[in-house]
């Protein structure tokens, strides 16, 4: 966990927070079967990164906007990512084994 907090930017943490939230809301709808649940919950990420990314970079010239674009992806992806880490540990703490 801590080595995937080192490359997320800190102030999109709050965004793997509400992607959990998000991940439950979809697998309490019964209407998207859970193995799409993660391609969803990247997809949203990089969106909301995205925005993050394009509201806080000056994007002038063509290397900047394919360093916004690199960075909103793997933004998104990992926030996504830890997103579903959290929902991991929390299913796994709550087994009995």
């Amino acid at each position: 966990m801590e080595q995937i907090m080192n490359y997320v930017k800190p102030e999109l943490v709050v965004v793997a927070i509400a992607l959990y939230f998000v991940g439950i809301g979809l697998k309490n709808t019964e209407k998207v079967a859970d193995k799409y649940i993660p391609a969803i919950l990247g997809v949203v990420g990089i969106t909301i990164c995205g925005i993050y990314v394009v509201a806080t970079c000056d994007l002038k010239g063509t290397q900047n906007i394919a360093m916004a674009i690199f960075t909103a992806i793997v933004q998104g992806i990992l926030v996504a990512g830890l997103s579903n880490y959290v929902n991991q540990l929390i299913k796994q703490m709550n087994k009995d084994e």
